[in-house]
């Protein structure tokens, strides 16, 4: 089974699924963790539409938690322009890889200690989201 890596600015693992299955299971691990999704942008078709570009599967979903999103807000109500929590599910090289923003990264330009602490809480449910899917 592989781990959750940390990375840069997001979290990663790499899954045993299909594609198709893995955009699933993805959702339902969210949901378990309080996400909806707000947004799905197919990179790879609007890419073949927009530039006649060919790429591997790639969706970008717009995750939200309300209590967080809520609790965010209310500490500061600008901190709306870095959310949601954006989750790619894409394929490489018959692979599935699933990445999910690090709140902490993104938050971090924030100098508010709630935000931190709301940050932490995120990045711990999407962790967990991603640890409950099958490596």
């Amino acid at each position: 089974m592989t781990a959750v890596e940390q990375r840069t600015y997001g979290i990663r693992r790499t899954l045993a699924l299909g594609y198709d299955d893995a955009v699933a299971r993805v959702r339902e691990a969210l949901m378990a963790e309080g996400f909806g999704v707000l947004t799905e942008i197919d990179v790879k078709a609007t890419l073949e539409k927009k530039l006649g570009v060919t790429r591997e599967p790639y969706v970008i979903l717009g995750a939200c938690n309300p209590v967080l999103a809520n609790q965010a807000l209310t500490a500061e109500p600008e901190v709306g322009l870095l959310l949601p929590c954006n989750v790619v599910v894409r394929a490489h090289g018959g692979e599935t890889i699933v990445e999910a923003m690090d709140p902490g990264a993104a938050m971090g330009i924030v100098q508010n200690p709630a935000i931190h602490d709301v940050a932490e809480q995120a990045k711990a449910k999407l962790t967990r989201a991603l640890e409950a899917l099958p490596g």
